[in-house]
């Protein structure tokens, strides 16, 4: 038994086709226009609506806008006692499953219902399995336990729920892009585009193309007109990553979209609305960039709504231990195998300077390292030399030098080495966190053995 919604204007057809439709089984419910049924498909769920095409207040096709354009799954039968050729292709375009005449016999009708149901059900069964991968994805990649995990959810979760912008600040590896990606699916866009762009990846003579389009012939080589990132993300959520390395100038025209909600393709004048969610993301110190010039103010102001702030992962030790097993689980060698408990002790005991990022890559290390042994023990996460390197809590002071002593040298290069590893060859960034001056790096590099002339 289907639930079936009917709507036309003329109470006798209505009639006869709730008769036809309840002799077959289906439970009916009937509405004199579009209007009404579009209300009835917001508050109420149903396997098909057949409808008419000239309705008062909301025509059948005014109709399959709405359900097209609000994403209702539910497929759409017409009928019509003026079919025409015109009619019939425009509401096929709009995803009608099928498009009858009237007049029309019983067995007409109970066939297009039967076949129309098998795409119904497809959808259903389409629209569970989709929440399901949903629920296994996000239970998978959100991996926590601690404290600080779960309050920024929480946060996360109530930010979702606004329209405004948001500004996610966190050092290398804390998931940024995760976060941002939860707030998406938390909130009323989740049903469209989560569309990523890494500002520091883009040309700066071509920031404004991507963000914003083109226009045929607007710069050499544009060839032919280009949608930007805006006009993609439309409806759904535009996640600006490392925000901080945008030119000043299109720092000033990304302020003025946010703010008047419209965009110009480059070369053009015409001004197209936008309605686009806003999720910026950084590793920088923004305040300090506006102080130094860097980065303007208004537009700090303007992302910084709704701040959030992935805490690093030596803040919330809780969470290394089921990160560290969950990229275990889902390595193809790693699956089977498992941590000793000084293994742990070791992953527990290190700061992980570049957060999960590192913690990920290290598993992935471990997992080689063990070869056919079942057990990732402590022997396998040897580079992870915590006596050498020194453990800084609130424990402890600084370095430990081991009762027997140390090469010094070995360990300036392993230093060289980690620090490098913690920063994905960064060696400005290296070097800060040595506390070097990149010149004094590169030396080290070199007598290290570890310099690629770059």
């Amino acid at each position: 038994m289907a639930k079936i919604l009917i709507a036309d204007d003329e109470q006798k057809m209505r009639h006869l086709l709730s008769m036809i439709l309840e002799e077959a089984g289906h439970e009916v419910i009937q509405v004199k226009d579009g209007s009404q049924a579009f209300s009835q498909l917001k508050k109420d769920r149903f396997d098909m609506v057949i409808t008419d095409i000239k309705m008062p207040v909301m025509s059948g096709i005014e109709l399959l806008h709405e359900v097209k354009h609000n994403d209702i799954p539910c497929p759409v039968i017409v009928i019509t006692a003026f079919a025409t050729i015109d009619s019939a292709v425009e509401t096929m375009r709009l995803g009608a499953s099928d498009y009858i005449t009237k007049p029309f016999d019983t067995k007409q009708i109970l066939l297009s219902v039967e076949r129309t149901l098998n795409v119904s059900r497809l959808i259903g069964e389409n629209k569970n399995l989709k929440e399901k991968i949903e629920r296994i994805r996000y239970k998978k990649k959100i991996i926590y336990e601690s404290r600080q995990m779960k309050e920024l959810l929480d946060l996360a979760r109530n930010v979702a729920e606004t329209d405004s912008a948001v500004l996610i600040q966190g050092e290398s590896g804390t998931g940024k892009e995760l976060i941002a990606r939860f707030v998406h699916d938390a909130s009323s866009r989740r049903k469209h585009r989560f569309v990523p762009v890494n500002c520091a990846a883009i040309s700066s003579a071509l920031v404004e193309s991507e963000l914003f389009g083109h226009e045929k012939g607007a710069f050499t080589g544009a060839d032919k007109k280009a949608v930007g990132k805006f006009e993609f993300a439309s409806r759904g959520t535009l996640f600006l990553d490392e925000i901080g390395d945008l030119p000043l100038d299109a720092q000033a025209k990304l302020l003025r979209v946010l703010q008047e909600k419209q965009i110009n393709r480059v070369g053009g004048n015409i001004e197209i609305e936008t309605d686009v969610r806003v999720i910026c993301a950084t590793n920088k110190d923004l305040q300090t960039l506006v102080v130094e010039k860097k980065f303007r103010e208004d537009l700090y102001y303007r992302i910084n709504v709704l701040p959030l702030i992935p805490p690093p992962l030596r803040e919330r030790k809780d969470d290394i231990i089921p990160l560290a097993s969950y990229f275990l689980s889902i390595d193809e060698k790693g699956k089977d195998k498992s941590f000793s408990p000084e293994a742990e002790k070791i992953l527990m005991g290190h700061d992980w300077c570049g957060n999960v990022r590192e913690l990920a890559n290290a598993v992935e290390r471990g997992v080689i390292l063990a070869g056919q042994n079942p057990i990732l023990d402590s022997k396998v996460f040897s580079f992870i030399d915590q006596q050498a390197f020194g453990k800084f809590n609130k424990n402890t002071t600084g370095f430990k030098l081991p009762v027997g002593g140390i090469n010094f040298e070995k360990e300036v290069s392993r230093l060289v080495l980690q620090a490098l590893e913690s920063t994905m060859g960064n060696q400005t960034e290296a070097a800060k966190k040595l506390g070097l001056t990149r010149a004094k790096f590169r030396v080290l590099m070199k007598q290290a053995d570890l310099h690629n002339g770059s």
